[in-house]
């Protein structure tokens, strides 16, 4: 059973090359911007790689090389006599020599390739050409939650494929229920604290990416966690005193019959009696031999991804916790593991064939399956944990990446009190800067309701999108896209992708009220409501939308609730007026100009004039001015038939 090699896996990713510097703080970036830091670094491992490359591809020719040579020399030993025999040493001993070092040069390889990566998905990031790259997250999506796929947050170009940069199942996970769910505001400012600590440590982002590959690669979380905290099989401390004691008879009665002339016969007694208590262990030691290795393994790579994380200096609040978290009985979590490290060594031992008598008569495997057993009935419990922790220390360098990919980004302030959100120059953060148009959104104080009216294309849902991201993200610790913000504490909730299903015999409508009866039980919910209905009730006539529309806003609005609602309808703008002073008609305006559509995106006042509808379909070449001939008249398929048969 091999050992858990766990300084290994730890140079494994944290070797660094003379042209690996930092300056002041670990992780410091150098003058010129972020994009200029991420292609220099990319470079650099580029060129730490195709140097390693050469290296291992000479080594492994090298090593062919002494094969070959060894093969020749001991062909024309056996043919000719000569040369000597003796001289295979030679190529044996080099050919040894380079298996030994080709290891840590494929490994200083492999890693400078993974360096890459993480520069290049960096630079992606920033040149927004990031959407296919990533992870898209959709393990996490649940079509019945009430604003994921609304939102995007998860897929192909989702808000978690912009964010996630977590390469552990651990750390995808975290990042994933902060969007799904809005933490505390105390809980938020410590994130934005830890962050702002975060941002500028590129080393510990990057070292993190490199293990973080490894854990996820080498590591099943669910087997380890369950490994950790399987019911010891040794319990109490008498069958290990019982052990120590034979093995410590055992020693006394060689140095008897070695040294003292007591004879064999009390050795072979205490051999006898050592036998029969293995033969009577032996069941419980192969149950916990049989699946350490493995799980040591797993270990030595969570291990060396701890060790890095114990090793930066953090200084706030969230940081110390989750350090205190990681260490067990007042000791760091990585100390610990290297403990097991050293047992599984010791085991190892026994397989030494100068070592295996000795180890027989001190129940060298017994004791040292008892040793495992206790290592892990005190720490395995605390695998899960160590996983979480590593987990959350990559979400929060997920946030503090893309803070430092966006400085024009802030964090919002989250204020106490009734339902607010109120944002200057608010985007979407999924569209590329340059071209996203930002406009201020205020609901909450007097108007808490905004009717949005407009064309097709004009930018209704994108807004919605925005003020439902920006609130996810304000929730969850991150920055947003807005030059100011200011939010309660909120629920979201949202029908901007409500779907029918053809497997559950549901309409779109029936899902839409369904989802909406949801939004309106959360509504009484201990946090107010931020409700995005986008398009409500267009699946029923014009009537019937105005009545049940005015009745959820007016219901929704008595208990609290905020929000926007989009509609085609000017119908439904009416509202407005029955709903006031807490509702407002706000709308987006396009013109048709030499056969295309022109949006600004800007939101104005009021009810929009005019539709594009019709112009859109003329754009499109659907002849809806009277033009077309008229339609023929039916034949009488089976008429015609008969006929021609006579």
């Amino acid at each position: 059973m091999p050992s858990i090699h766990y300084s290994q896996v730890k140079m494994s990713v944290l070797e660094k090359t003379d042209s690996q510097t930092t300056s002041g703080l670990p992780g410091a970036l150098r003058p010129g911007g972020l994009k200029e830091e991420y292609t220099s670094r990319r470079d650099e491992r580029r060129a730490e790689f195709e140097r390693w490359s050469r290296l291992e591809n000479r080594v492994a020719d090298g090593r062919l090389v002494c094969f070959a040579l060894g093969l020749i020399l001991a062909l024309l030993a056996v043919r000719w006599g000569w040369p000597d025999p003796r001289w295979l040493a030679v190529p044996a001993i080099a050919f040894v020599g380079l298996v030994v070092v080709h290891e840590p040069i494929r490994r200083r390889s492999r890693r400078a390739a993974r360096a890459i990566e993480f520069y290049d998905w960096g630079l992606a990031r920033l040149e927004d050409r990031w959407a296919g790259m990533g992870n898209d997250g959709l393990a996490y999506l649940d079509l019945d939650h009430r604003y994921a796929a609304d939102l995007d947050l998860f897929g192909r170009g989702s808000l978690f494929e912009r964010l996630c940069t977590a390469r552990t199942r651990s750390g995808e996970q975290t990042l994933a229920s902060w969007l799904l769910a809005p933490a505390e505001p105390a809980v938020v400012r410590q994130r934005h604290t830890a962050i702002e600590e975060l941002k500028p440590r590129l080393d510990l982002r990057e070292d993190l990416e490199l293990l973080g590959s490894e854990v996820r690669a080498g590591v099943n979380p669910v087997e380890l966690q369950r490994w950790g905290e399987t019911e010891p099989l040794f319990r109490g401390i008498g069958t290990r005193a019982g052990a120590a004691l034979l093995s410590a008879l055992g020693s006394l009665a060689v140095i008897g019959w070695a040294f003292l002339d007591t004879g064999i016969l009390p050795l072979l007694l205490i051999i006898g009696v050592e036998a029969t208590f293995a033969g009577l262990l032996t069941s419980r030691v192969r149950r916990v031999l049989e699946t350490v290795d493995e799980r040591s393994q797993e270990l030595a790579h969570l291990a060396a991804m701890i060790d890095r994380l114990e090793r930066e200096s953090l200084d706030s609040s969230i940081a110390r916790r989750l350090r205190d978290t990681l260490a067990t009985s007042g000791q760091p979590a990585s100390a610990q593991i290297r403990r097991l490290s050293r047992l599984l060594h010791l085991l190892d031992t026994r397989k030494n064939q100068f070592f295996a008598p000795v180890a027989a008569l001190l129940l060298w495997k017994t004791q040292l399956a008892m040793a495992i057993d206790a290592w892990r009935a005190r720490h395995g419990p605390s695998i899960g944990v160590w996983l979480r922790t590593a987990g959350e220390f990559e979400a929060l360098c997920a946030l503090a990446a893309y803070a430092a990919e966006n400085p024009e980004d802030t964090f919002p302030e989250i204020v106490a009190g009734g339902g607010r959100f109120e944002a200057e120059d608010l985007g979407h953060p999924l569209i590329p800067r340059r071209e996203c148009v930002v406009n201020d959104v205020a609901i909450g104080e007097m108007v808490r309701v905004w009717v949005v009216s407009g064309s097709n294309m004009s930018g209704k849902s994108t807004l919605l999108r925005a003020v439902g991201v920006a609130a996810v993200l304000a929730q969850a610790g991150a920055p947003v896209r807005a030059r100011r913000m200011r939010l309660s504490p909120l629920a979201v909730g949202a029908t901007l992708r409500v779907q029918d299903s053809l497997q559950a015999g549901r309409s779109r409508f029936f899902a839409e009220i369904t989802r909406v009866r949801q939004l309106v039980d959360l509504s009484s919910g201990p946090l107010p409501l931020l409700f995005l209905f986008d398009e409500l009730f267009h699946g029923t006539n014009s009537r019937d939308r105005r009545i049940g529309a005015e009745a959820v806003l007016r219901g929704l609005l008595a208990r609290g609730a905020i929000g926007l609602v989009t509609t085609h309808d000017l119908a439904l703008t009416e509202i407005v007026e029955r709903l006031a002073p807490f509702a407002s008609n706000v709308h987006f305006e396009d013109h048709f100009e030499n056969g295309r559509m022109h949006f600004d995106y800007r939101i104005r006042p009021g009810v929009v004039s005019h539709s594009n509808a019709l112009a859109l379909m003329r754009a499109v070449g659907l002849d809806i001015d009277g033009t077309s001939p008229e339609p023929e008249a039916p034949v009488n398929s089976q008429r015609e038939e008969s006929e021609h048969n006579g």
